[in-house]
């Protein structure tokens, strides 16, 4: 892919990568990732806008070279250091002795930690409010710590209406594949159809912690005249920016955006499952949109983004060893993690003696804010029977409300 032109000398340069499998070692990728970097070339003055993951290293460096086409660029602009977008900083800095790193004070400490060569007297420092003119353009720095790295900068573009978001507004997949996975001319440009699945699921594992930072930095982007939105991961965001906006605000205020339940279960035997399938179609009965997942199977960061999602919960684990099962205890952890709060959620157990799944999960949810268990709280004594049917209609009934 050549670097593509977005709006007046501004250019994309990112890469797809569509051999990995797994995304910070834990998020599946079924349709790879794409690594962004951008170019403004304005009136002979070149700034790159980060970089790639070492994987692509050779491809995107041979696409850059192509494109200065013997030219040296004036500037770095590094928005964030983690190593999918950093990890040519040195390699660039070396190959044209005249280039400058622009970056945060925290950034710039991380970069002897990264490379083990000191840059700083080629590191022009920028912090809040901050700008840099690149030809015709003037790029202002905004602090965006801890979305989703405390070093994290993003820039605003005045004369395009741009924002470099870094991480935020990211999404999985690579853009060279259309929407059912197979390779195609694909599009950098972000389709409000097919954006929020993915990007929902980045958002929540990846930035889902800090939303009162994202908070924050909705509150300085409402501020700025902008048009065209350029993160880090995924499609450059231009038309109907509202929606996109919107969603980020309600993911990281931790709305629901889906009225229904989401049901996550495991099951030893199969009478567990039994029972979740059963309050998945009681519940479909009573008009309750339903999404329903298998823990034992299904991609956890999945679970968690629906957990997110939707406005209630049900969970139905058996007892094991004294306590759930080692795959709820997993989702509940993530959730705790990434600061799950202000969800009604329903709890039931299985256990044919000493039953203790629902105590140890309703502790846990305790830890967590605003949670409110939904009672009953059922407890099933190994299978299902009319007096255990007769109280998951009472639970669905409650959830429903």
């Amino acid at each position: 892919m050549q670097p593509q032109l977005i709006t007046a000398d501004t250019y994309y340069n990112g890469i797809d990568d569509t051999t990995l499998d797994l995304f910070e070692g834990q998020y599946k990728l079924e349709e790879g990732v794409s690594y962004n970097s951008y170019i403004i070339d304005s009136n002979d003055t070149i700034a790159l806008l980060d970089t790639v993951d070492h994987r692509m290293a050779d491809t995107w460096m041979q696409q850059l070279t192509s494109y200065l086409n013997g030219r040296t660029p004036n500037y770095l602009v590094i928005h964030h250091m983690e190593p999918d977008h950093s990890s040519l900083i040195a390699q660039l800095l070396d190959l044209y002795p005249t280039l400058t790193a622009v970056c945060s004070q925290k950034a710039a400490a991380m970069m002897p930690r990264f490379f083990n060569t000191d840059y700083s007297a080629r590191t022009r420092i920028v912090k809040e409010g901050d700008t840099l003119e690149v030809g015709t353009h003037t790029l202002q720095f905004i602090n965006a710590p801890m979305i989703h790295w405390p070093e994290v900068i993003m820039s605003y573009d005045s004369s395009t209406r741009t924002l470099f978001s870094a991480d935020a507004f990211g999404k999985f997949g690579a853009l060279s594949l259309t929407s059912d996975g197979s390779k195609g001319i694909g599009s950098i440009w972000g389709d409000t159809h097919e954006w929020a699945c993915e990007a929902r699921r980045y958002y929540f594992n990846i930035v889902g912690r800090f939303g009162q930072m994202v908070q924050t930095l909705l509150k300085k982007a409402a501020r700025l005249d902008i048009e065209t939105i350029c993160p880090l991961h995924g499609p450059v965001l231009h038309d109907d920016l509202p929606y996109f906006i919107n969603l980020y605000n309600t993911w990281s205020a931790y709305n629901p955006e889906t009225e229904g339940v989401f049901i996550a279960y495991c099951s030893l035997h199969g009478n567990t499952e039994k029972a979740a399938e059963h309050m998945a179609h009681i519940l479909a009965k009573r008009g309750v949109k339903v999404a329903i997942s298998d823990l034992r199977r299904d991609d956890m960061a999945e679970a968690v983004e629906d957990a997110f999602r939707y406005d209630r919960m049900l969970l139905l684990s058996p007892t094991y060893d004294g306590d759930m099962m080692p795959v709820m205890h997993d989702l509940l952890h993530h959730l705790a993690q990434k600061n799950y709060q202000r969800r009604r959620v329903a709890i039931v157990e299985n256990g044919t003696w000493a039953p203790a799944a629902a105590r140890r999960m309703q502790e846990m949810l305790t830890q967590m804010k605003e949670i409110t268990i939904v009672e009953p709280v059922v407890s099933i004594p190994t299978t299902l029977n009319p007096d255990t049917l007769q109280t998951l209609d009472t639970l669905a009934d409650e959830l429903a409300k």
